[in-house]
């Protein structure tokens, strides 16, 4: 295996491996209208069966972090990726609300596990190198859900059935794999930091709940427009599923761009002023979804919110591995098990907001998030003042 890797430096193997997590999962949504259809089910029960996922997660993030340090970042990576793909693909053959339910659980379990791996590595080569690369890698993320959308959207033009689309994505997700991650070392843990052993379930501190509820309205917004933008495109415009998957792609290539300059403006200037602008970006995407009397007009507003949701979880996650008074294994999960409930819960939830008001209101319900987010973003002068005293 490691005569085929390419010997990437650390840091650009921590972006690998965000690129190659999101790669893995992004295949699907674009290809969610059509999945929909398929299977039957109504706006409410596909959000009932994209719950598993959710649920799946939250249990990972719960107890899955004993189990990683055992095993190991490395082989966590290689065997969970394939393996969340695998999932992925057995769930576009569920004929149920609750078939769906059952293949996406353990894709959330691999899910949960994969998230604490890149973001503790990418926070532990970060203080290595002096160097903020959080954000970057985040970008990576993003670039890997654009690409598999963009492929996505390119299959469904060209007739392929997602079904065949998305089990095609498992060995294209090995061979990937391989070169890029064959060779992955797990990074020094930070010093400095707490020894204390993390526990199953990381009880959030007043700070880290104040993260997350700065947070929320990019997390449930960054979620629907996974979720439901797709779907949104088919029954607002009569798209096709090429239009209905460039949607997708549309708001992670933003949000990717976005995240990947982010770093520098973060270093420059306050992480209140960038927040508050992007929350600006935010709550004008997410009207100009609402509102759109076009599809431009849509893509544009997808686009906006893609842009408006890249920074704030970044800087939420960033700040919590960074305090000192817990483990940032800890921290992270802590931050990690709360955020991804509202990233992965309150999305499919949303799909009774379209079937009983309308599919617009999936995201006019988010104008409220923002405004709350708003009002709460003075928090980050009190859990970002040590990462400002820093000299990176």
């Amino acid at each position: 295996m490691l005569r085929y890797s390419l010997g990437l430096p650390p840091h650009r193997r921590v972006f690998a491996a965000f690129f190659l997590y999101a790669f893995t999962i992004g295949g699907f949504f674009p290809r969610l209208a059509e999945l929909q259809r398929s299977m039957g089910l109504s706006e409410s029960e596909l959000g009932l069966g994209l719950i598993g996922a959710a649920c799946g997660t939250l249990v990972s993030l719960t107890f899955a972090g004993r189990p990683i340090e055992r095993v190991g970042h490395r082989l966590t990576l290689l065997a969970l990726i394939p393996v969340l793909a695998l999932f992925y693909a057995l769930s576009a053959h569920a004929r149920s609300a609750l078939a769906l339910f059952l293949c996406l659980l353990p894709a959330g379990l691999c899910i949960g596990a994969i998230e604490l791996v890149v973001n503790l590595e990418a926070d532990r080569v970060e203080h290595q190198s002096g160097r903020r690369i959080m954000n970057r890698s985040h970008a990576f993320w993003s670039f890997g859900f654009f690409g598999a959308g963009l492929l996505g959207a390119l299959a469904a033009r060209a007739g392929i059935s997602p079904q065949w689309h998305l089990a095609a994505m498992v060995p294209l997700t090995v061979v990937v794999l391989l070169p890029l991650l064959g060779d992955f070392e797990a990074a020094p843990q930070r010093s400095g930091g707490s020894d204390a052993p993390a526990h199953h379930f990381a009880r959030p501190t007043l700070a880290i709940m104040a993260l997350v509820l700065f947070s929320l309205s990019g997390l449930v917004l960054e979620g629907a427009g996974i979720d439901w933008s797709a779907i949104y495109m088919r029954d607002v415009f009569g798209a096709a599923p090429f239009l209905s998957g460039l949607a997708v792609a549309t708001g992670a290539f933003a949000q990717g761009a976005t995240r990947y300059v982010a770093d520098r403006f973060v270093e420059r200037h306050s992480p209140l002023a960038i927040a508050r602008t992007l929350l600006a970006v935010l709550g004008l995407g997410t009207l100009m979804v609402t509102l759109a009397p076009a599809w431009p007009q849509a893509l544009l507003g997808f686009a906006l919110i893609g842009v408006g949701t890249s920074v704030m979880f970044p800087l939420a996650m960033s700040a919590a591995a960074q305090r000192t008074d817990r483990p940032a294994a800890t921290n992270v999960a802590a931050l990690a098990q709360i955020s991804f409930v509202s990233f992965l819960l309150g999305p499919p939830l949303l799909g009774f907001v379209a079937e009983h008001l309308g599919i617009r209101w999936t995201f006019g319900l988010g104008l409220p998030l923002v405004l709350l987010s708003w009002a709460l973003s003075s928090s980050l002068r009190a859990t970002t003042s040590r990462a400002a005293a820093d000299p990176r």
